[in-house]
């Protein structure tokens, strides 16, 4: 049985864990062998991203899944559960250390809005 404070925790630090992968600029060495993004300037300030997927078969499927949020997504939620589950002592300092930093995430977006 998974409580509520359980369900926040791996929730927030899901969601840490997926933006880590998919689009922090640390984890940009993991995407590397499986795709290359080229941003284009457009005139009217916004910018225009081409992927270039590398490979076929198995590295395409990797690369495409990288690059999906909703996808990362859900294999994130389930290694954090998994190893919440089978691995406490070891997944839930970084359950709750994904899950402060996912907070710390959201708290900036709401302030830079208001700024």
């Amino acid at each position: 049985m998974i409580t509520w404070l359980s369900f926040a925790l791996l929730s927030l630090a899901t969601f840490r864990l997926t933006r880590l992968i998919v689009y922090d600029k640390i984890t940009g060495f993991i995407r590397a062998p499986f795709f290359e993004v080229e941003e284009k300037w457009l005139p009217d300030g916004t910018i225009e991203e081409t992927v270039m997927f590398k490979g076929n078969g198995w590295k395409r499927w990797i690369g495409e899944l990288l690059r999906c949020h909703w996808c990362t997504g859900i294999w994130s939620a389930l290694f954090l559960f998994l190893g919440f589950h089978f691995y406490s002592t070891v997944f839930i300092p970084i359950i709750i250390v994904l899950a402060i930093a996912g907070v710390a995430a959201i708290i900036e977006v709401i302030i830079s809005y208001f700024i």
